[in-house]
């Protein structure tokens, strides 16, 4: 039937949306103003037909006296009518006009708790990822070859130890290179000798990876650094795992070097935020981002600000959020929730989303600066 709302009677279903809602509440308001409007034409109409049977009346004269008390009753109906459907346009107008605004807050809601859940997914991804970074690391360095160069730098058993060290890279290729150091930092063997000729020697006594290694307690014990470009890794960007070299590759055996292991960042960090499942409609006004505990960029879907931009997130005490600012645009997030062993280095998924061209009105509002 024209101008009939869309069924409401056989309840709910997996389809429903909040912007079912805001579209329902729209139809319904262009419905009442019609009916309201109809409703007016009518009234005008009585209330003319009154107003020529007035003067009818006073033409009659005496006779027409009793008419005219009803032309009369009739025009202060018309007038009651007209009023009525004034006000009930204006309320209805009201009415519809909130849950339209409910509505939007819903659909708000709801994409931001997705985008929240993408956020997780994606430093999830990641968490697993490294994860598996920490166990190569420890495994790799009670490996027999890696142990013997750590205590004898003999020419012999260095080429051994590349050796072993290149068939690892070859079945592990996330990685871009894999060096033994001495006890006083220095690289003594490494994987890829054909590609990087400048590492042997490199002095490596000021990382962080590498003193805390040498500090660890365990052969339990791993080191970890932030994401960083590496010069005699042709300034690629890595993330760098590394763990003690213990005699005899025991646990609690004396260290004697250190193992530290290359992860390839960039492609596999590329591969995650490229992977984050928006629409292409979402994806060209998104941003995927994945940052390190000092806000910054380690890896973005628009590959702008990596290593180098900062971020600043409204953490106000929480691991996941959402936040919408006064121009509309969504920032949701998520803290790392660490994996088995992994407890994360404090990194966060990030999805920066401008609003739909349809969303753009009236984004400022207090509802839209809402932090969930």
């Amino acid at each position: 039937m024209h101008g009939s709302l869309p069924s409401l009677t056989q309840g709910a279903s997996a389809g429903d949306t909040p912007e079912q809602v805001i579209a329902l509440s729209d139809h319904a308001r262009v419905i009442a103003a019609g009916k309201a409007r109809a409703i007016q034409a009518i009234t005008g109409q009585t209330r003319m037909l009154a107003l020529n049977a007035t003067i009818e009346a006073a033409r009659a004269g005496a006779s027409g006296k009793g008419f005219a008390v009803v032309a009369e009753e009739v025009k202060a109906v018309s007038a009651e009518i007209g009023k009525l459907a004034s006000e009930m346009e204006s309320e209805l107008t009201s009415a519809l006009d909130e849950l339209r605004s409910v509505g939007r807050r819903m659909a708000a809601d709801m994409r931001g708790q997705r985008l929240v859940d993408l956020c997780l997914n994606a430093i999830e991804i990641i968490d697993r990822n490294l994860y598996e970074r920490t166990c190569d690391v420890r495994w790799w360095a009670t490996d027999a070859a890696v142990v013997a160069a750590a205590g004898d730098q003999s020419t012999e058993v260095l080429m051994e130890a590349e050796r072993r060290l290149g068939v690892i890279l070859s079945a592990y290729t996330v990685y871009l290179d894999l060096w033994i150091c001495t006890p006083d930092g220095r690289v003594v063997a490494h994987g890829r000798p054909d590609r990087y000729p400048g590492v042997r020697g490199t002095d490596v006594s000021r990382e962080k990876w590498f003193r805390e290694a040498m500090g660890s307690a365990s052969g339990d014990d791993y080191a970890v650094a932030d994401v960083d470009q590496c010069r005699p890794l042709n300034n690629a960007p890595v993330a760098t795992y590394a763990a003690a070299v213990r005699e005899n590759g025991e646990t609690f055996g004396a260290p004697i070097g250190v193992l530290g292991i290359h992860f390839d960042w960039e492609p596999q960090a590329r591969a995650v935020v490229d992977g984050v499942r928006l629409s292409p409609e979402e994806a060209a006004r998104s941003r995927v981002l994945l940052v390190d505990a000092r806000g910054r960029i380690l890896s973005a879907s628009d590959r702008r600000g990596e290593l180098t931009e900062n971020i600043t997130l409204a953490l106000e005490g929480r691991r996941h959020g959402v936040v919408l600012d006064q121009n509309g645009r969504t920032t949701a997030f998520h803290l790392t929730p660490g994996y088995e062993t992994y407890r994360g280095l404090e990194w966060a998924g990030v999805i920066i989303q401008e609003p739909a061209e349809g969303e753009r009105e009236g984004g400022g509002g207090a509802a839209a600066r809402k932090r969930r």
